[in-house]
């Protein structure tokens, strides 16, 4: 989790890489677009370009003020069905097609036009403002007159820009001068790469050594930057100053860089700008994530288009009823603007603005707090996921590491025997050794307590021990950890600094594994208390202070898993390199010995992180010679990283092994229950990780992701084709066994057996993937939507899991100890791994529910029109006359009914604490039961039974005027409506009888002011009251004795939990 682990997505290559782009614009160069190529950049000026580069301007628009309607628009009618009401709207001005008053289909499509422009509108003005306020950012910049005041948006490439603490720094720039002592500075990186620990920077050396800033101007001297891309954690360029006698070379990697928006977190820095606007790497790190459509949506987009061909075959069976007389072609036309409500154009509106509802009940949710919905659009998808891909690290564990265990080989200490190696520690600097001690807490094996007390025992005490001492001294040397000095109120910054205070201190490291280490070395004695550039400081427990000069640092990376430092002992004179990495790669490079692979595998089947630690001494003349080589690797522009690997791989040979250690990562508070309850709720747990496949194995036991009576299938490393397909054999004679596969073997089953590989895998009750990287987490992701068309959830903390929250139908970050990256690219956000139940189990599962029924309602609502209007037009002689005009029509789908049938958004079937404890309620929703063929036919049925009983009903029982038909049937039919909503109802809400209420008021209040369109006086007779009361009870009486009986003898699962 923790790995630098460079940020290429696969998707983007193609974007950035390309050397030339000839086919974009013929104009692109002129615009400091064009092609991406390396720089010779002049410090502090910049009219010495060779080159046109992009503006310094940060722009995350959609559109600007010319394109944002047509933009909108466009966006909008690119949909067939919004296109479609549109072409119904502009019929209206077809004399020959009118139906009615222009507004009846006009005012429908402008409110949903109006809501989406206003929040695309809303959208943007943030948009805008954010970007306004970081392009508006005031710098300083060194001229040769003197220190100038320049907008972040007004700087360019070879600006000499200064950057304050906290400061951001507004574009990618190389480091010159700090003005801390110690000669670097910290950045903070969240913003960029998600990992919130401070990074150490480097000035390049030769203008940290000027008397002032202002002599950067003085001086000849330029840099040259490869081509921008899009790798934040490496960089090639070199430092050439002219005027130097002789001429200064040296080069420059991602140490001497300072990428666009990091904060500066320690002194005042100066830089010189190399790249700006779209060639910012974190510009072209944002990319567009995949634009997410939801299962939900996708169905409901199924039965509109049911809908329009039930549309066009009504129309079409209309005209061929009057045996396409006349011009038939046109009536097609009016049919099809006379049934328009079959397809409901108040749909997409009324489910937006539920999701918009949902989303708001998750933020407000107090039993999981913290929550953010990033994606509104498809909540309802939480209800039916069926595989939940997580990350271990940092998710379900606390990326908090506690130091376990010290292995010597022969002797290990745990914690319950610190105060051993605190004694050797001790004893070590003071040349005092403590008293042997008693067999019961010894962490000494029998012989080597007997060999204690054998004569010669001074001897092998003393060799433990020097063994120990040499261990703690590594493991407190070979680190990237620096103590920074805070004040506390008492003692300031500078005093605590001055005397090492240890109040004031704390460790600033890129991994929290490095800081549990040095906190440990603390804790036993030895003390770092210095750090800078160039040395570093240790205080033993005497309170001796021990002087090292760092000669060279070798960073640990994803792709060398290890780390390395070469120190020189002030004292002694004595160089050393030291170095720690993960037991694959440091095999090869310890001497041999008989217990290191044993004890590794025996140490992170505890479950704890193990690093072997080892040293290698070197003369002066080693040293030297490996120097030379070095540096000469460093400076070539071509093949870099690959010369500096090879020189570096020349000290790693024959090393003495020093120790192993052990540090755990603890669980998350309730993690089992939480797995437990997604296990019974009939989703598959799979756990993708880049840790060790013991390590992975025991916190998949620990965290009962595989349960205790489960055999567990450790998939053997395969690297041909051959071995693959009889380790799938093997697998598959076995069953309900959990799989543990590494990264390795997977890719090689992938590449030979895919399909056979997902089959077997998709029937395991869980996987657990280890040693994978970022690109493999997405590939399985994808490979379980194309194998099973399910849906996917994923959940990571950290950058390397974006790929794969991304990828996945919902992405879930989980703000951690890594920062916000997967936070902020993921759908929802969460601050634990146990909120995830109660985000899936309730409001996954109400969002779901209530998506399915507020749709199958509007359709009813629509369908139940339309029948009458069939009906209406078939009694009279199939005539393309509209049954309801005007205010009407446009009434009953908004004031008359909106509120009743929005409310089902506030629907429960059950309360979240019996969802919580009953967890097999939410595998019934994985089978798509609520929105189905079959639900969608039985309401398609209930609004043709209903619409046809109103409409005959009204037929038979109206007396002289045809008004009368319109006022009993359009009453009749909006008391229905009213009732059906109750029908529906599962548990009331007081906003629910409100919006009843409040629906009926507004009917009744308007028929005032409707009498063009209803007799008012024939409304307040008996007669208009008993045939509408007798119409309603024959539309609704039946459907309520169905629902009781259904209820009494096959009550759905939910029931049997409320009753």
């Amino acid at each position: 989790m923790t790995d630098n682990i460079p940020l290429q997505p696969v998707r983007h290559k193609k974007r950035h890489d390309n050397k030339r782009r000839d086919g974009c614009c013929p104009w692109s160069r002129c615009c400091g677009g064009g092609d991406f190529r390396p720089r010779t950049v002049w410090l502090g000026h910049p009219e010495k370009r060779e080159q046109r580069y992009p503006r310094n301007v940060i722009n995350n628009q959609k559109y600007n003020f010319f394109t944002f309607l047509p933009g909108v628009l466009f966006n909008q009618f690119k949909y067939f069905f919004n296109l479609y009401f549109l072409l119904l709207a502009c019929s209206q001005f077809v004399n020959e097609l009118r139906l009615g008053a222009l507004y009846t289909y006009w005012v429908p499509l402008g409110f949903v036009l109006i809501i989406t422009i206003a929040r695309e509108a809303v959208e943007e003005m943030r948009c805008f403002l954010r970007d306004k306020e970081v392009n508006s950012q005031i710098y300083s910049k060194l001229s040769t007159r003197g220190t100038m005041k320049v907008k972040s948006s007004g700087i360019q490439v070879g600006d000499l820009i200064i950057v304050e603490k906290n400061q951001r720094v507004p574009a990618d720039m190389i480091f010159l001068r700090t003005s801390e002592r110690n000669g670097s500075c910290f950045l903070r990186t969240d913003q960029l790469d998600g990992e919130t620990d401070w990074k150490l920077r480097l000035p390049v050396a030769c203008t940290q050594r000027l008397p002032t800033a202002a002599d950067l101007l003085q001086i000849r001297s330029f840099i040259y930057a490869e081509e921008p891309n899009i790798d934040i954690h490496n960089f090639i360029g070199t430092f050439t100053r002219e005027d130097g006698d002789p001429p200064v070379n040296e080069s420059l990697s991602i140490e001497n860089t300072l990428w666009a928006s990091t904060v500066i977190a320690s002194g005042t820095v100066v830089g010189v700008v190399i790249y700006t606007g779209k060639e910012l790497r974190s510009v072209m790190n944002t990319s567009n994530p995949r634009h997410k459509i939801g299962l939900f949506d996708l169905e409901v987009n199924c039965l509109t288009k049911i809908l329009f061909g039930a549309l066009v075959v009504v129309s079409l069976v209309m005209v061929a009823l009057q045996h396409f007389a006349g011009r038939w072609y046109l009536q097609i036309f009016r049919f099809l603007l006379l049934f328009s409500n079959i397809v409901p154009i108040s749909l997409r509106v009324n489910l937006d603005m539920g999701k918009m509802v949902f989303s708001w009940m998750i933020k407000k949710d107090s039993k999981i707090p913290g929550t953010v919905v990033r994606a509104s659009t498809f909540p309802e998808q939480l209800g039916r996921i069926s595989y939940l891909l997580t990350d271990k690290t940092g998710t379900l564990t606390q990326n908090e590491m506690v130091f376990r265990r010290l292995h010597l080989g022969t002797v290990a200490y745990g914690m319950d025997s610190m105060d051993e190696v605190q004694s050797h520690v001790f004893s070590a600097y003071t040349q005092v050794f403590p008293r042997i001690p008693c067999m019961g807490n010894s962490p000494l094996p029998p012989q080597d307590l007997q060999a204690s007390r054998a004569p010669g025992a001074g001897k092998v005490r003393k060799t433990i021990s020097s063994r120990v001492h040499e261990a703690v001294k590594a493991i407190a040397l070979v680190h990237n950890v620096t103590p920074v000095y805070e004040s506390n109120g008492v003692t300031d910054q500078a005093e605590a600094e001055m005397h090492y205070e240890d109040t004031c201190r704390v460790y600033q490291a890129s991994s929290p594994d490095e800081v549990s280490l040095v906190q440990w070395t603390e804790s036993v004695g030895l003390t770092l208390v210095g750090r800078d550039q160039s040395s570093m400081q240790l205080r033993t427990p005497s309170g001796q202070i021990l002087n090292f000069s760092i000669l060279q640092i070798f960073p640990f990376t994803y792709e060398s898993k290890r780390m390395g430092i070469i120190v020189r002992d002030e004292s002694t004179g004595e160089i050393t390199f030291y170095m720690k990495g993960a037991d694959v790669v440091m095999a090869g490079i310890v001497q041999y010995n008989d217990w290191l692979e044993e004890e590794c595998g025996n140490m992170a089947r505890e479950g704890l992180r193990v690093l072997v630690v080892a040293k290698k001494s070197l003369t002066e003349e080693q040293y030297q010679d490996f120097e030379a080589r070095y540096v000469q690797a460093k400076l070539s522009v071509h093949d870099r990283s690959l010369k500096v690997a090879t020189v570096i791989e020349s000290l790693e040979m024959e090393m003495e092994l020093l120790c192993l250690t052990g540090v755990e990562d603890q669980l998350q508070a309730d993690v089992r229950p939480t797995l437990e309850i997604l296990r019974n709720a009939g989703i598959k747990v799979w756990m993708l990780t880049g840790d060790k496949l013991e390590t992975a194995t025991c916190t998949a036991k620990n965290a009962h992701l595989v349960t205790r009576n489960q055999d567990i299938h450790v998939f053997r490393p395969v690297t041909t084709r051959s071995e693959a397909h009889l380790e799938l054999n093997a697998f598959r004679r076995k069953h309900d066994c959990a799989l543990v596969i590494s990264g390795d073997s997977l890719e090689v089953c992938l590449k030979y057996y895919e399909y056979e590989f997902m089959e077997l895998a998709c029937q395991c009750p869980a996987v657990v993937c280890c040693r994978c990287a970022p690109t493999q987490k997405a590939q399985i992701v994808r490979l379980l939507q194309e194998r099973t068309g399910k849906l996917t959830c994923a959940v990571g903390d950290g950058g390397n899991d974006v790929s794969m929250i991304q990828e996945a139908d919902c992405g879930v970050g989980v703000e951690g100890k890594e920062g916000k990256q997967a936070s902020l690219a993921a759908d929802f956000s969460i601050t634990q791994f146990k909120h995830l139940g109660r985000l899936l189990m309730v409001h996954g599962r109400n969002s779901y529910k209530r998506s399915a029924a507020l749709s199958q309602f509007v359709i009813h609502r629509s369908l139940c029109i339309s029948t009458m209007q069939a009906v209406f037009s078939s009694v009279f002689y199939f005539a393309s006359v509209p049954l309801y005009q005007g205010f009407l029509i446009i009434g009953y789908s908004t004031i008359y009914t909106m509120f009743p049938v929005f409310s089902l958004v506030l629907d429960k079937d059950v309360k979240s604490e019996v969802a919580m404890l009953y967890p097999e309620l939410y595998k019934d929703l994985l089978k798509g039961r609520p929105l189905s063929f079959k639900t969608f036919l039985i309401w398609v049925l209930i609004s043709i039974y209903q619409g046809s009983i109103i409409m005959y009903g009204a037929l038979l029982l109206f007396e002289s005027e045809f008004v009368h038909i319109v006022a009993i049937s359009f009453t009749s039919l909006i008391l229905t409506e009213l009732l059906m909503v109750a029908l529906t109802v599962q548990t009331w809400h007081w906003l629910m009888i409100v919006a009843e209420l409040l629906s009926l008021a507004c009917y009744i209040a308007s028929l005032v002011f409707l009498h063009e369109f209803i007799d008012v006086y024939f409304i307040t007779t008996l007669s208009f009251v008993w045939k509408v009361t007798a119409i309603t009870l024959v539309s609704c009486l039946p459907l309520y004795i169905l629902k009781y009986l259904r209820r009494r003898f096959s009550p759905p699962s939910y029931s049997k939990l409320t009753s």
